[in-house]
This record gives C-alpha cells, sequence and structure tokens, in this order.
C-alpha cells in the first residue's frame, strides 16, 4: 500500500547532477533584502581568496549530486553557489530535476530533529514542558501499560540524546523494508509504536540512532503547548529568525513529522547555524535560553551526540578542528566551527548514500582549510572542547557486517556491534586497507573483528566468519 502511494505521488523524471548554468561559483553571494549582510570579499572575512575558490570550485565540479555550499562567518554570508540535480521527497520512488537556487527550499531530513531539540528548549523556559530528567511516561497517562522492564525509568533527556534503551534498527537505508522509522509514518499511536519495544540496554547508557525518539518529543510539544508544532515553530522560532519560506511535511495521518519533513533554503539553514553559535541569540534577540544551546552541544556521553546535534572533529593540514552541527540523510548539513565563528551549509540528493558524508566534510575541510588561521600557516586553538569519538574496540569483537562502500577513493566496512561490547554506539564505519580482509563475507554475516586507530581513522585489523550465536548454547 505505501509503495503504491509513493509511486503515485513521485515525480517520474531522473535527474542527474550538472552544474547550474548561472553565475560562477566564486561570485559574491547575490544581494537581497532577507536580513543578511554580505561580505564580498573574502579576504575581510578572513578567508584566501583563492583557497576559497578552490573550495566552491571543487563543489562545482564533483559528480556527485551536490545542491548547493554556503559559507558565513561572523554573521555575514560570504559564499554561496548553487547547482542543479535530482531530488526527491521522502515519499517518492524517483528523482525529479531541480535548478536549485537561493529561493529553493530544500529538503533537509534529519536537520529537522535538531530544530525540534531547539523548540524543546524554548518551551522548557516558558514552563510549558518538564525539565529533561522527568521520566518520559510519567507524561503519557495513555501508555500507563509500558510502566515496567525498565521503560519507566527513560527520561525526557535520553530521548533528546537518543539513549533510551528501546529496539530500534534504522541501519541500511529508508527504503529498505522493516527499517523502523518507517511506521513513524503510518502508525495510528506513534508513542507507543516507539516506546513499547523492548529494552536492549538499560536506559541512558547506550547511544543508538532513533528517529522515534524525535517523533515523540514532537508529540510532547504539541500536547504541552497546546499547538501544532508548526505554528509553534512559526511564533517562537522560524518567525523571530526572520524565515519567512518553508515546509514542513505531514504523515500519512497528516501529523506535523518531528524526525523528519523540513523544508528549509540554504540561507535560512544558516541563520539556524548562527543561532546557535552566538547562543541562542539573533541579532541580539534572545530565542533559545543560551543555557539549552550549551547543553544541547555539549556530548551526552562518551562519542559525538548532545541534544539532537552532532560534533565531532576533522584535520586540517594535521590539526583537529571541532565540529558541530545538524545532519540529514542525503548530505544535509549545517556545520559550525565555533573556533572560527564559522557556519558552512550544504545540502544534497544523495539520499540513503553512505558516502555522501566524506564527500561533505572534505568540502568542509577545505572551506576550514581557506581561513587565514589555516591558509596562513598559523596553528591557531580550533580544537575547543569535546569527547573524543570513541577508539575501536582492542579485542576481538562480535558484530554483523551491514555494508560495504567505496567512498571517495577508500572502502568501508559498517560493522554492527553486538550489545555484550557495551560500546556508545551500535555501528561503527571501518576503513578497510586491505580488500582481501572481506573475502567471502556478505552483509549479513556473523563476524568477529579487531581494529585499530591508524592515522585518524577507526582501521580493520583482523576480521572472520563465525557462526551465529544460538539461544542456551555456547557462543564462540
Amino acid at each position: 500500500m505505501r509503495l503504491v502511494l509513493a509511486a503515485f505521488l513521485a515525480c517520474l523524471s531522473i535527474g542527474v547532477a550538472v552544474p547550474a548554468a548561472a553565475a560562477g561559483p566564486c561570485e559574491a553571494p547575490a544581494r537581497a533584502d532577507d536580513g543578511w549582510r554580505i561580505q564580498p570579499d573574502p579576504t575581510q572575512a578572513g578567508f584566501a581568496p583563492q583557497a576559497l575558490c578552490d573550495a566552491l570550485q571543487a563543489f562545482a565540479d564533483s559528480p556527485r549530486n551536490l545542491h548547493s555550499l554556503l559559507v558565513e562567518r561572523g554573521g555575514e554570508l560570504v559564499a554561496e553557489a548553487y547547482r542543479a540535480g535530482g531530488d526527491r521527497s521522502t515519499y517518492s520512488l524517483f528523482a525529479s530535476r531541480v535548478a536549485f537556487d537561493a529561493s529553493t527550499l530544500h529538503d533537509v531530513r534529519s536537520v529537522t530533529k535538531s530544530v525540534v531539540a531547539l523548540l524543546w528548549g524554548i518551551a522548557e523556559a516558558e514552563g510549558v514542558v518538564p525539565p529533561v530528567d522527568t521520566p518520559v511516561l510519567d507524561l503519557l497517562p495513555a501508555l500507563a501499560d509500558l510502566r515496567r522492564e525498565g521503560r519507566e525509568k527513560i527520561t525526557v533527556r535520553d530521548l533528546l540524546c537518543m539513549r533510551s534503551g528501546l529496539a530500534w534498527d534504522e541501519s541500511g537505508g529508508y527504503a529498505r523494508r522493516g527499517n523502523d522509522a518507517s511506521g513513524l509514518l503510518w502508525s495510528s499511536d506513534v508513542a507507543r509504536h516507539v516506546l513499547g519495544r523492548s529494552l536492549q540496554a538499560t536506559p541512558g547508557e547506550r547511544f543508538n540512532y532513533n528517529g522515534g525518539l524525535t517523533a515523540v518529543l514532537a508529540l510532547l510539544l504539541e500536547a504541552r503547548t497546546g499547538q501544532d508544532l508548526q505554528d509553534y515553530a512559526r511564533q517562537k522560532l522560524f518567525g523571530p529568525l526572520g524565515i519567512v519560506s518553508w515546509e514542513w511535511g505531514r504523515d500519512l495521518r497528516r501529523r506535523t513529522r518531528g524526525d523528519s519533513g523540513l523544508r528549509l533554503r540554504p540561507r535560512d539553514m544558516a541563520r539556524l547555524g548562527r543561532l546557535v553559535l552566538d547562543g541562542g541569540r539573533w541579532q541580539g534577540r534572545q530565542i533559545v535560553p543560551q543555557a539549552w544551546v550549551g547543553a544541547a552541544m555539549t556530548p551526552c556521553m562518551t562519542g559525538g551526540y548532545g541534544y539532537q546535534w552532532w560534533m565531532g572533529r576533522i584535520q586540517v593540514e594535521g590539526r583537529p578542528v571541532l565540529w558541530q552541527g545538524a545532519l540529514g540523510n542525503g548530505g544535509q548539513r549545517v556545520f559550525l566551527g565555533p573556533a572560527l565563528d564559522l557556519v558552512v551549509v550544504a545540502t544534497a540528493g544523495e539520499y540513503d548514500d553512505g558516502g555522501i558524508g566524506r564527500i561533505q566534510r572534505s568540502l568542509l575541510e577545505q572551506v576550514v582549510g581557506a581561513t587565514r588561521e589555516h591558509a596562513g600557516g598559523r596553528a591557531a586553538d580550533t580544537t575547543a572542547t569535546v569527547a573524543d569519538t570513541p577508539n575501536p574496540p582492542p579485542a576481538e569483537t562480535r558484530a554483523e557486517l551491514r555494508s560495504v562502500a567505496d567512498e571517495g577513493g577508500g572502502l568501508y566496512a559498517y560493522l554492527k556491534i553486538m550489545p555484550g561490547a557495551k560500546l556508545p554506539f551500535t555501528t561503527y564505519r571501518f576503513r578497510v586497507r586491505d580488500r582481501d580482509m572481506l573475502a567471502g563475507l556478505e552483509a549479513g554475516a556473523n563476524v568477529k573483528f579487531r581494529a585499530e586507530r591508524i592515522e585518524g581513522e577507526n582501521t580493520l585489523v583482523t576480521i572472520r566468519a563465525v557462526a551465529a550465536c544460538v539461544r542456551f548454547q555456547p557462543c564462540e
């Protein structure tokens, strides 16, 4: 039934990414009556002009389905480039070609989650939602029957941090049959669909990416504010930011989606980035409480995730640089460089392609490398403070091989770690230096592996097939 509906909604023309026949990528952003200050001289914004142009040209020349790249620093737009390419909604089977420009709305997918977290912070300051350590099921009396087996310990903070402990699997792409997130589109009771699952870990102990948790947060926001999520966002966030052109998709039961569905212009994505960099302030007005922004940008546990916002490091000329960001499937990015006062926005149409992350990080590295702090050769302190990305397990560890992908010239294996490893993430990405290591292994295989941190990447050292564990029998 869902496939039929998707086919009905889909556009039937398949688009191919090609550079748009508009202005060159290195030209200054166009001036518009949208509240943005334009800095036409990259030097004045602290960039090496040729290095920044090289980054923009790399975007324009990429064979990947990239759609936009925008650079903002210190409250000024410094660079902006767009391309035409194939794009599709979450309901579509096929892509249609879109000539993207500054006025085009783009599906931002899970960047929506980061927006929901900002809305929760606003609502908490207004006193309409409870503190984050409140048990979630205390707020959902209709689900009183679920208050058992440890679910009653799941807090709002656990939802924000995606550490509920509930069984949930969004791996393998959203078109995969059995992806747990698909039920969010049609379930008559989203909260029960999410919270009624069995526990795989103690709440608060392990990160597991779960869009259903954000959907529950959105439902709670609507219930506590008495407003549709779209109306609340318009009144409390988008309106004060000057975001006037946007859309927020609904599910098959006409409910505003909390896990995805927002469509924004790249310039307005940059507003969100600037808002967060400035501690919740926009042009002198406090929109999101500063303390909430600080909490959202602090890792919940060892690793790189706060309150629905990501964080990590890139390497630029051998020096680590901290980034924070809102990330969405397909290459949607709002990257923040706190130590550089920098926002980099990128959009793309590479949905369900894990390799796009490497491409967008490479563009971020090029833009950061064009700043005076790096292009000028000065070793500025751009590392800030964030918990290190967890190292791979040192001992031989059991996992399931989920997929193998060739990403920008490198081969990577995605392994779902079995619960006994007690690691903060359930799926790891490993560099594969020797293709022969994977000989005879297929997706879904049970394996044991060892890995090391080599040149900044988690890298497989050994991997071998093992028999699946069988209940009540010894497991290798």
